[in-house]
């Protein structure tokens, strides 16, 4: 699962070498928070938010699969 985030996340930005993936959490509940370069920070959110959202969305549904809960957070 964090390949998957992590793959999605360097095809959107300018800088794929600055993207981290860190995961958190416990087996049923798993935390991706995704840091980019301040530059790239736009690219990832998106116009109001489409290109974060789409991304959860991707990432829930894989999860699903799995049965496992999980959450994307984008931070500075």
């Amino acid at each position: 699962m964090k390949d998957l985030v992590e793959f999605l996340s360097k095809s959107l930005v300018d800088d794929p070498s600055q993207v981290k993936v860190d995961e958190a959490g416990d087996g049923s509940e798993i935390v991706y928070q995704i840091r980019v370069a301040p530059d790239d920070m736009g690219k990832i959110i998106g116009k109001q938010g489409r290109v974060a959202k789409a991304l959860r969305s991707v990432v829930k549904a894989a999860a699903t699969k799995q049965s496992v809960k999980v959450q994307v957070d984008i931070v500075d």
